[in-house]
């Protein structure tokens, strides 16, 4: 009798354990499913301020580009599947899918941005527009915020990342619905690519 009675309460210490541990390590794993969300926060903040300095770039560029009506229909059509592209990933931030999209529409507005800006050198008043002016300093400005609010999201999804895919919490992760999250890649220019982040792990091991 004593001997089962020892049993019974090595069973229920390690049941409760078990219990303990999984709790803890859901707990862990919403909060750092919350912060990707946060995280995506910033970036969504920087991109709207990005979509908005757009259309008064290109309000300001027709006034002296009456024959690149091509060029500048193509800046606002790209800014409004740019748009779209945030509002699916926003509704399920870390998503590979929404997140790949996102990356791919954002890319394809600032190169049509940037061909805009290429072809505005030809034009010397608009080039010595202050408007013109000023508004390519607030998105190089907005290049440069949306790459550190890059890198606190992907900061975000490697430490989630990393709980969901390590022993033996990956095992509470897939019972639950916990999935790894998707990184953002550059989403156009040379100045956010430059702005400092995380190795990821496989990036480690090759240095």
């Amino acid at each position: 009798m004593p001997v089962s009675f020892m049993g019974l309460i090595i069973v229920c210490a390690l049941i409760a354990g078990v219990l303990l541990w999984a709790v803890r390590a859901y707990n862990r794993m919403v909060e750092l499913r919350n912060r990707i969300a946060n995280a995506f926060g910033q970036i969504d903040v920087q991109l709207k301020r990005r979509h908005d300095l757009i259309p008064n770039l290109v309000e300001v560029a027709r006034k002296y580009m009456e024959h690149e009506n091509a060029t500048l229909t193509a800046v606002i059509q790209a800014r409004g599947q740019a748009q779209g592209a945030v509002t699916a990933a926003r509704a399920n931030p870390g998503n590979a899918a929404a997140i790949g999209a996102l990356a791919v529409a954002e890319q394809a507005l600032m190169g049509q941005v940037g061909r805009l800006l290429a072809v505005s050198e030809s034009y010397p008043a608009l080039k010595a527009d202050q408007n013109m002016r000023e508004l390519s300093e607030e998105i190089t400005s907005t290049e440069n915020r949306i790459g550190f609010a890059r890198q606190a999201y992907n900061d975000a999804v490697l430490d989630l990342n990393n709980a969901v895919q390590a022993f033996p919490d990956v095992l509470l992760a897939r019972l639950t619905g916990f999935a790894p999250a998707a990184p953002l890649e550059s989403t156009a220019s040379e100045a956010e690519r430059a702005a400092p982040r995380r190795a990821w792990p496989s990036e480690r091991a090759q240095t």
